[in-house]
């Protein structure tokens, strides 16, 4: 049975896939949950108007992306934190300190979507990278200073 797949299916393939299962598989799994679509000409002509649209807003999507990392990649934030003997510091640096410290930059990003590249155990200068989009990520340096 040939289906276009409305979500993503893990293993068979990603939104607007024309793809062949068996028939049971189709009858039981995709089409109750409203995963695929028959693959009639009415919905091939509604999925080629719905990949124009959704074209469009990838495009804008990666835009959007490209210049917030431009933003970030100019942007430096500090951390203040207490330190022990031999600039240790006390606790750790988390994503949710960092997506706090760029939200007040003006910048709005997800702390799931931010990692630090190396432990932070000390003070001094590191790097962290945030994922914005499939293809865009943005790099910034994180000054952690004794408080």
């Amino acid at each position: 049975m040939r289906l276009i797949l409305t979500q993503e299916v893990f293993n068979l393939g990603s939104i607007g896939d024309i793809v062949s299962v068996k028939d049971g598989y189709a009858r039981n799994f995709l089409l109750p949950r409203g995963l695929a679509t028959a693959a009639n000409e009415s919905n091939k002509k509604a999925l080629e108007h719905h990949q124009r649209v959704l074209l469009k807003k990838r495009e804008a999507a990666l835009g959007s992306a490209k210049e917030l990392a431009a933003m970030i990649e100019k942007t430096s934030v500090t951390v203040s934190k207490q330190v022990g003997e031999d600039e240790k510091i006390f606790g750790s640096v988390t994503t949710a300190e960092l997506e706090e410290l760029l939200k007040a930059e003006g910048i709005k990003v997800s702390k799931k979507d931010i990692t630090l590249t190396e432990d932070v155990k000390k003070v001094g200068v590191y790097a962290a990278s945030v994922k914005l989009h499939q293809e865009v990520s943005a790099k910034f340096k994180v000054w952690v200073v004794a408080q």
